[in-house]
């Protein structure tokens, strides 16, 4: 009996003690690399890069920088609060804390208990973001002309993204909880299959329920735009159910587009801003960027990589929710199925920071397809100058820290990019 005490002691430590290292080794790289990342684009700041320097002024390329690095900094301290967060609800004992105050509303715990757990947790975590995303909104976004959204209109998304949440999570989580409790030792199978199944729902319900909920779409009125891009359309072999517009800039001036829905029902989406800034041969090249992704399969490739990687998550947290060590050394007595989801999906970022540069460095492959895609059925120089454009107008910096850009970026770097495409442009010059 001593010799099994030890050893739970000893396990349990053991764990906090790996816990405590993985959180400050992502904490610290983290931070590092932000201020690699403002110290770099300090050092490029005052000279525009020579691929740029015939389209891009000083003036817009430090803006992109001063944009880039007040970003960073609010990100630096988004960083610092999450840890802290986390150690609060973790060693800081508040989950057993909340855990026990639920018990004493629902007296025979159950499902109930546990989703109250869960919903308090994800309200604090909101409570707290709210400063800095309203700082972010009101404050960066509208020194640098981007912001066009009222406080009405941002409490009023707000509500409607919480009342959806609401709407979907809640019944996710009763059947996941559920699930876990009664379907034995291979839950997580049953649970893998609910996930999906809910993923493709959601995304299924996106373009014609969910997104109308924020934003107004309406057809493609422009005639000589719709033409170009229906003869593009039918050149790649790509059918959609239509074009549509959408109201961005009723919250912002950042431009995009964007493809979604499944089989007959895919749609194309084009932001008003996008069109207002693009020429129409500029938006026929973004949009056969977007179609390379459809060409190449990369909505259903990244797909069936989140669905492998949760299920070997759901594994992992079938292992860990029966291993007491796991609950003792988060400083969480109490053993629930609820708690197990909750600790388990707290602590896995802490230690899968290291794999960013993994999966950026897939989403990168991607575009690189996608433009390739885009260069052989549109001009490689009408998607530059879209990208010039569009770089200008979201002040993209030019020039991020390289590691920083590993970590993060699901785009290459912008002179990367465009040395690609003006390769291409030189192979289709006639000789």
């Amino acid at each position: 009996m001593k010799g099994f005490i030890v050893s739970y002691f000893s396990q349990m430590q053991t764990f906090t003690a790996v816990f405590l290292a993985a959180l400050a080794l992502t904490t610290g790289l983290r931070l590092w690399l932000a201020r690699r990342h403002i110290r770099h684009i300090a050092s490029c700041r005052d000279q525009v890069p020579a691929d740029f320097s015939g389209h891009i002024g000083l003036a817009a390329h430090q803006k992109a920088a001063d944009y880039s690095t007040a970003k960073t900094r609010l990100g630096m301290i988004d960083i610092v609060i999450g840890s802290a967060l986390l150690l609060a609800l973790t060693l800081g004992g508040a989950l057993q804390v909340l855990h026990e105050a639920w018990l004493r509303v629902f007296d025979a715990g159950g499902h109930a208990q546990g989703i109250a757990l869960i919903v308090s947790v994800a309200l604090i975590s909101g409570i707290i973001d709210l400063p800095l995303s309203l700082y972010r909104t009101f404050i960066i976004e509208a020194r640098f002309g981007f912001n066009k959204m009222t406080l009405r209109l941002f409490f009023a998304d707000l509500l409607k993204q919480t009342l959806l949440g609401a709407a979907l999570g809640l019944p996710l989580l009763l059947c996941v909880l559920w699930l876990m409790q009664r379907m034995g030792e291979q839950w997580w199978l049953y649970v893998w299959a609910t996930w999906i199944a809910f993923n493709l729902l959601v995304l299924t319900l996106y373009p014609t329920l969910i997104a109308p909920l924020f934003n107004k779409f309406t057809p493609l009125a422009d005639a000589g735009l719709k033409n170009r891009i229906e003869a593009l359309l039918a050149k790649c072999g790509f059918r959609a159910q239509g074009l549509y517009v959408m109201d961005s800039s009723r919250r912002s001036s950042h431009g995009n587009a964007y493809f979604t829905g499944f089989g007959a029902a895919k749609r194309i989406v084009l932001f008003d801003t996008l069109i207002a800034r693009l020429a129409p041969a500029e938006i026929e090249a973004v949009l056969a960027h977007e179609l390379g992704h459809f060409r190449h399969h990369h909505v259903w490739k990244r797909m069936a990589a989140l669905f492998a990687l949760s299920l070997a998550f759901l594994w992992l947290l079938g292992h860990a929710m029966k291993q007491d060590w796991f609950y003792a050394g988060l400083n969480v007595q109490a053993h629930s199925t609820a708690l197990a989801l909750m600790l388990f999906f707290l602590v896995v970022p802490v230690f899968t920071f290291l794999l960013h540069p993994l999966t950026s460095l897939y989403s990168r492959k991607h575009e690189y397809e996608a433009d390739a895609y885009a260069a052989r059925h549109a001009l490689p120089a009408d998607l530059i100058c879209a990208l010039v454009k569009l770089y200008q107008d979201n002040a993209a910096t030019l020039t991020p820290d390289p590691l920083y850009s590993t970590f993060y970026d699901s785009h290459p770097p912008a002179l990367l990019r465009i040395a690609r495409l003006q390769a291409a442009d030189v192979q289709t010059q006639p000789a």
